[in-house]
């Protein structure tokens, strides 16, 4: 078994804060989730997440306008610069203060960001050269009062406006002008939440957050504004051994030089702002007053996007003063985020209270995306038994069907009225079962999507566990409260037998997966594992004493072990027939642990209350997996009892308790952790700063009001045993032995040529020459290269093709074998491919059905015409082979046939090459 798992995908966790953007071309959209970004491809309906990690949470993100740098920014002011092409962290820069705002310039030159008070302009870095700095600044603004809040750049990258909290607004130079330096706006009433420039214009909007919107109007076209000239830089640069020939002017010099530059000054036109509309948005909602929460601008539709606290948002056309297009409420909850994309479409916004993502289209009024997490922690995930499908229940009663391919959920069943505690699928995969505290334990129908059986115990109970027997008759759930187990039958709904002999709650039962057997186990609270028989009988067939209570139990895929984790911090193994123990893991160091904020004792005390809760067979049974209260996730060898692997499922360190010690520079004077102390004046909060209160456990997470320690409350193998999922206070993780990372590694520049293509034939490098003629994407030079290619050489070179290039090599080959005479070769290329990229091919079907088809049509029509001819041509063929084989008994080696023998071999080549395509045809048709 391999154990090179990584991580692959962050699902279940649509958005959690920070600012939304879409990428260059309006098809992506890129969002912060917790420490990682995903992208939301909605072209192609799938999302990814790029394997960066931040130490803390992502709070802002600028995308360049070429679309191949990422800056993203933490919440403490640490800047990340991402290379999206090869998905890695390039540069960091610590700013040691919360950035609230980055904007790339519209020329890709610079990229400003807000801090504090102040604007800072840095040289955007380029992707051709490598550099030991790339933050290179260029200027700093530091006139506003207040923090600033929102910043715009104009369209020629010359001027910058800024809004800040002391309600101004200032548009700066940053090329420095004769007839502008920095100029004041104001007009608001509150702070300023948006400032947007016109196209190919200065005129500019400004949104305040009392719901105030005002036009301003330029009075200097922008060719009116005049560049100022260094006269001591429009020499050029001086080296370092020349000196600078710095003028000496005397007094009535100087004092003519300043009458011209006055009489210059006096032609300049005056800059300034008149303002030409003033709109109170409060106005469409009867006057009740309103706090927006975000604004959004398209200049070349002409489009603004005005968001408010209670979840509305409405949709102005400023060519027409303002007027509302549209007027929606999508939450009550307030919007954290809005973008619009590149042709102004479609419009996202983000509701960071509810874990919420919408994608909407404006001009039809339709979603094109619509995603949300669960509200609270999410409790338990399970595989379908195809392993296409991922189900799971959260705290807020839900229970979510999320596709493993595209990363998006399908379909959300809210009837439970409390946390949901166990999932279960039926053996055919068609439908699903949900164990609750409300006392019920429903089964779900995923081909109608409704609930069809509602399944209740005859005194209320809260329901801990569920399972479901190979033969999806049986259904059984564990009660918390009751201490016992309730068994029904899934058909008519009707309670079967109820199963005594806990002590305490039961926390966990499963049944056997081999067919035909009724045999199931269970744990509790009263430091007990019990075997049971469903129809024998009605009293535990196996009662196994642990050292202290259970807290899950698992059964072997076979049948014939079972695992068990007790809050001693141990894995036991035993025989559930004869009850006979076989082995015994101590993994308590293996979980770790961390010292929070609020804790008196050291992370090796806290160590010691720590245990798994969770734990999951691998699909061979060898080794197990397990999660617990820890931010770890360990595989154990069960022969051995050894740790094999250990991961760590996240770094974020704005949840508490990641670390072993505390940063002395946290203390204050007299001990007091300075991480205690919030700050609760900030009204642009979303509520006021809750304190956890000693004891509790659970909490909203999606707020990250407090800060939650990370815990693994589920896993699950898939039954392939090439992916598992856990489910954790950062969301939904899948690690994966599939490099489903659809990444090239050669991506199109100006050295990709078709000369630079043949050069690489020339000199053997097939792989290389292959890529570069997939990128170009010409026909012909793909065909020269597959066919300069020689037949030994093919799998050496498939096996070295990315995920990425499986279905456009795929396309080609199904088009070029319709029309090609050179079957065989294109055949066997195929051929490699299907074999060596089975599993990728598997896993992504969906995506290239289309591909897939269009190949076995070829292939296909081939067959079939072939067939018949070789069926009417059989004694024919049959000569022509033995004539083949007598060439090859009477060819001599006298060096005077050696020159009539030079087609031969050629002829040779190809008689043998029939052979071999019509034996495969045959074999084929048989």
């Amino acid at each position: 078994m391999k154990f090179s798992y990584k991580f692959s995908n962050l699902i279940g966790t649509v958005y959690r804060k920070g600012n939304i953007i879409f990428s260059h071309d309006g098809n992506s959209v890129l969002c912060p989730v917790g420490n990682k970004i995903s992208i939301y491809d909605l072209r192609n309906s799938r999302s990814y997440t790029l394997p960066v990690e931040a130490r803390l949470n992502y709070t802002t993100l600028a995308l360049s306008p070429n679309g191949l740098l990422l800056i993203a920014a933490q919440e403490d002011g640490e800047i990340h610069i991402i290379n999206l092409n090869f998905r890695n962290i390039i540069y960091r820069k610590r700013f040691n203060r919360p950035i609230k705002i980055i904007r790339f310039s519209p020329d890709g030159k610079y990229f400003a960001l807000t801090k504090e008070n102040g604007v800072f302009v840095y040289a955007a870095p380029g992707l051709g050269r490598r550099v030991f700095d790339p933050f290179v600044l260029q200027r700093v603004f530091r006139e506003s009062y207040d923090d600033t809040t929102c910043l715009d750049w104009s369209y020629d990258s010359r001027m910058l406006a800024v809004g800040s909290k002391d309600m101004m607004t200032r548009i700066y130079a940053f090329t420095k002008f004769k007839n502008l330096r920095a100029y004041s706006i104001g007009s608001n009433r509150d702070s300023v939440v948006g400032v947007f420039f016109e196209e190919k214009s200065l005129d500019l909007y400004t949104v305040g957050r009392d719901g105030k919107v005002c036009g301003w109007q330029c009075s200097v076209e922008p060719e009116g504004l005049m560049e100022a000239v260094d006269p001591y830089r429009s020499n050029g640069k001086k080296t370092e051994d020349e000196e600078e020939d710095i003028p000496l002017m005397n007094e009535d010099e100087e004092e003519k030089e300043k009458q011209e530059s006055t009489k210059i000054d006096d032609t300049l036109e005056k800059f300034f702002y008149t303002r030409t509309l003033h709109l109170f948005l409060d106005t469409h909602f009867g006057g009740k007053h309103l706090s927006v929460t975000c604004a959004e601008y398209h200049q070349k539709t002409h489009i603004m996007v005005v968001a408010f606290a209670t979840g509305d948002f409405l949709l102005l056309d400023m060519n027409d003063g303002g007027a509302l297009v549209h007027s929606l409420n999508i939450s009550k909850q307030h919007v954290s985020s809005a973008a619009i994309n590149s042709t102004g479409d479609w419009i996202s916004l983000g509701v960071s209270s509810l874990g919420q993502l919408l994608v909407w289209e404006w001009q039809s009024e339709t979603y094109v995306l619509k995603q949300q997490g669960h509200f609270n922690n999410m409790r338990v995930v399970i595989y379908s038994p195809d392993g296409l499908h991922l189900a799971t229940g959260g705290e807020d009663g839900k229970v979510k069907l999320w596709s493993t391919q595209s990363s998006f959920c399908f379909v959300t069943f809210s009837e439970h009225t409390s946390a949901v505690t166990g999932l279960a699928f039926t053996q055919s995969g068609k439908a699903i079962l949900s164990s609750s505290f409300d006392g019920t334990v429903r089964a779900f129908d995923l081909i109608r999507y409704r609930n069809f059986k509602t399944l209740t115990s005859p005194r209320p109970t809260q329901f801990s566990c569920v399972s479901v027997d190979c033969s999806g008759e049986l259904v059984v759930a564990g009660g918390q409260d009751s201490h016992d187990i309730y068994l029904w039958s899934l058909q008519t709904g009707r309670l079967l037998e109820v199963l005594a002999g806990h002590r305490g709650p039961v926390v966990s039962v499963e049944f056997t997966k081999q067919p035909g057997s009724t045999l199931m186990v269970s744990t509790g609270w009263d430091s007990t594992v019990k075997v049971w028989d469903a129809i024998a009988n009605t009293t535990a067939k196996e009662t196994m004493d642990l050292m202290s209570d259970g807290l899950c139990v698992t059964l072997r895929p076979d049948g014939k072990q079972l695992a068990v984790a007790t809050m001693d911090g141990q894995i036991t193994m035993f025989d559930p027939i004869t009850g006979k123990q076989e082995g015994s893991i101590s993994g308590r160091n293996d979980l770790g642990a961390g010292r929070g904020d609020a804790d008196k004792v050291t992370a090796k005390k806290n160590r010691e209350a720590k245990s798994f809760t969770t734990l999951c067979y691998s699909a061979d049974g060898r080794y197990i997996l397990a999660g617990g209260q820890s931010k770890n996730v360990c595989i154990y060898n069960i022969e051995d009892e050894i740790l094999i692997k250990k991961f760590e499922i996240t770094q974020n360190r704005s949840f508490d308790a990641m670390d072993e010690t505390i940063d002395r520079r946290k203390l204050a004077e007299i001990g007091v952790n300075l991480a205690l102390v919030e700050e609760r004046e900030n009204r642009e909060s979303e509520e006021l700063r809750a304190i956890k209160l000693p004891g509790t456990r659970q909490g909203d997470m999606s707020l990250r009001s407090f800060r939650p320690e990370v815990t693994v409350t589920s896993l699950s193998f898939s039954n392939t045993g090439r992916s598992w999922a856990a489910t954790s206070s950062e969301g939904l993780l899948i690690y994966s032995l599939d490099d489903d990372d659809l990444f090239d590694p050669i991506f199109l520049d100006v050295s990709n040529t078709p000369s630079a293509v043949r050069q690489k034939l020339k000199q053997r490098e097939y792989s290389a020459a292959l890529l570069m003629a997939l990128q170009l994407n010409i026909k012909s030079l793909k065909q020269e290269v597959i066919e300069t290619i020689p037949t030994s050489s093919v799998p050496l070179v498939v096996s070295e093709l990315r995920p990425i290039h499986i279905e456009g090599i795929l396309n080609f080959m199904a088009e070029m074998i319709e029309k090609t005479p050179h079957i065989g070769l294109y055949s066997k290329w195929a051929a490699v491919i299907v074999n060596q990229h089975g599993q990728t091919l598997k896993t992504r079907a969906s995506q290239i059905l289309s591909s897939l088809n269009a190949l076995q049509k070829a292939l296909t029509t081939h067959h079939t015409n072939l067939s018949k001819v070789c069926c009417h041509n059989e004694y024919t063929l049959s000569y022509l082979l033995a004539q083949a084989s007598l060439k090859k008994k009477s060819s001599t080696k006298s060096e005077n046939d050696a020159a009539m023998e030079e087609d031969p071999p050629l002829c040779e080549e190809r008689d043998t090459s029939i052979e071999d395509m019509f034996t495969e045809n045959l074999e084929v048709e048989s």
